[in-house]
């Protein structure tokens, strides 16, 4: 049988990256969140707005092995990663303070993964 392979070159490139990067700082998170979106797409990780709502704190940094998406509130100025986002999600995680990025731009900006939350 053979191994369910990525054909994305988004995807394999940012796998790449992010075990480079948890190799290169001694980071196991991004190694973590690499392995997490090895698996099919079908079994990332959704998150909701709603739910960091619940479970974040104001200025947590969150990483999501997945996609963000819109449904529910937030009032909390929450840093989000993920590898998508919806674009109701990214209006309302703007209009309370919050701000989005892709995962790749996270791993750079953070090396070293410190701080950094996994949801999903």
């Amino acid at each position: 049988m053979r191994k369910n392979e990525k054909t994305n070159p988004n995807i394999t490139n940012l796998i790449f990256e992010l075990k480079k990067a948890s190799r290169e700082n001694d980071a196991a998170i991004w190694r973590d969140i690499a392995k997490r979106l090895e698996k099919p797409s079908s079994r990332w990780s959704e998150v909701n707005l709603s739910e960091i709502e619940r479970y974040a704190k104001d200025k947590d940094t969150i990483a999501i092995p997945g996609k963000l998406l819109g449904a529910g509130s937030i009032t909390k100025a929450v840093n989000v990663a993920a590898f998508s986002a919806s674009n109701s999600a990214k209006t309302k995680l703007e209009e309370a303070g919050g701000t989005f990025m892709q995962l790749e731009e996270l791993a750079a900006t953070n090396p070293k993964g410190s701080g950094v939350r996994i949801m999903g």
